[in-house]
């Protein structure tokens, strides 16, 4: 059998993500089987025996899904305790009224910063939208100057924070610290999320003219529904914010105590993201579950109700690591190697790129941060880049830009805001733009003073 060449496995790959592309945006194709699919013809087209092919794809997918689904699993039950037990509106109603209803744009984009910590950007959307129209009627402005900083906060957490699942995949893959992740992308979020959100709102909202009727807005604004008690401030924040202060811990364990100490062990122990999300899981069922008069069973089913809409999420990210196993056992992953060397790319704009062209070719952020982090770390690695952190940010950026219509966010945003195609171009996709850019380009300044 004649060996492929290395342009023509560059030209595999390539055709490989131009078919992506096409099954997923143009046919509507579920992308699990897409990725599943174009991953078996990668490694037939590249002559890689075929007994060999699904056990390096199912290598890929168990060493993704290893770590991810515990993740997504323990993050998703805490965000439905909060949903559930009214923490996110808690959340909101204290802020709205420190910032007053007429800044409520700022309000709203530190909501989403906050509850956007545990969940997916769908579910953080869908759980903050009715606050986000009540907040616009109450202070009488547009709902564009609300919502786009909300759902600017939920973007970036999702993006570039751990732990939602493509960030702490890529910390996985560039073997970095989720301490320092966290920590960094705090620094790089909190300006982008303030540019891309509150002072882009103030810019754009003037020049887009919603309806004036939304019918989904006045299903939430309009109902008479019996207020609730909702829990403290401070016991929701505590809760919430739990597994990002312990990950936190086990990023500066060895700053904090000595290496190999008992206490040491213990802080990277508890810092680890699975653990730090469990603890909090746990503390969540007495502070949002039990403390608030639900019973066991309350809990049982809200945590069991809440894992089945995360299959989906979890087998699209299982075949993104698929992907990444063929990629790099066809050695298509060191042909992009030394082509980056040939064109002397640093591993962070490199990783950007990748993350850029599999958002616009895909529309999903998971599969574009998975994906380009697979191929991009052992470039990392092969030149000693010495901040695998900053790498997770500059992909997670990347995974951000040009959301359009082979993107869901792009038609969930249109849907609730009652907009047209061309207002949902001209606010979410130069919103989400803007985020990848800015983010992106603190990155590189962050990487200068380190």
């Amino acid at each position: 059998m004649t060996p492929v060449l290395g342009s023509q496995l560059l030209l595999y790959a390539a055709i490989a993500i131009i078919a992506l592309v096409i099954l997923i945006a143009r046919y509507r194709i579920n992308p699990f089987i897409v990725l599943t699919v174009v991953s078996i013809g990668l490694a037939l087209a590249a002559q890689m025996p075929a007994k060999d092919i699904m056990a390096a794809y199912e290598t890929g997918v168990g060493k993704t899904l290893g770590h991810i689904a515990l993740v997504v699993a323990l993050g998703t039950m805490l965000g439905k305790m909060m949903a559930e037990s009214g923490g996110a509106e808690r959340i909101a109603l204290t802020l709205i009224d420190k910032f007053g209803e007429k800044n409520a744009h700022w309000a709203m984009v530190c909501i989403a910063f906050v509850c956007g910590l545990p969940l997916f950007f769908e579910v953080g959307f869908v759980l903050l939208i009715p606050i986000a129209f009540t907040v616009a009627k109450r202070a009488g402005v547009s709902m564009l100057l609300v919502g786009l900083p909300m759902v600017a906060g939920l973007s970036v957490v999702h993006g570039l924070v751990p732990p939602h699942p493509a960030a702490m995949l890529a910390v996985s893959e560039y073997g970095a610290q989720v301490g320092k992740t966290v920590f960094y992308a705090i620094i790089v979020g909190v300006p982008t999320a303030i540019i891309a959100g509150p002072v882009f709102a103030k810019f754009i909202a003037p020049r887009i003219q919603l309806p004036a009727d939304n019918p989904i807005a006045d299903q939430f604004t309009e109902r008479d529904a019996t207020p609730r008690e909702l829990p403290g401030f401070g016991i929701t924040i505590a809760t919430i914010l739990l597994p990002v202060f312990l990950m936190l811990l086990g990023g500066w364990a060895n700053v904090l105590s000595d290496k190999g100490s008992v206490l040491n062990g213990l802080l990277l122990f508890i810092g680890n993201s699975v653990i730090a999300l469990l603890i909090a899981t746990l503390v969540s069922f007495w502070t949002l579950g039990i403390a608030r008069g639900f019973t066991r069973d309350n809990i049982l089913k809200f945590t069991n109700e809440c894992l089945a809409p995360t299959a989906a999420i979890t087998l699209l990210v299982g075949a993104g690591g698929g992907l990444n196993r063929i990629l790099i056992e066809t050695g298509v992953t060191k042909e992009i190697i030394a082509l980056s060397a040939q064109f002397q790319l640093s591993p962070l704009l490199l990783g950007w790129l990748l993350a850029v062209l599999m958002r616009v070719a895909t529309g999903s952020a998971t599969v574009a941060m998975t994906t380009a982090a697979g191929i991009v770390a052992p470039i990392a690695l092969a030149s000693g880049y010495p901040h695998p952190e900053l790498l997770v940010l500059a992909t997670g950026a990347g995974s951000l830009i040009l959301s359009h219509v082979n993107d869901g966010g792009f038609w969930l945003v249109k849907e609730y805001f009652n907009m047209t195609v061309i207002q949902t171009l001209k606010t979410w996709t130069v919103l989400e733009t803007l985020i990848s850019v800015v983010a992106f380009l603190l990155t590189l300044g962050l990487a200068q003073l380190l």
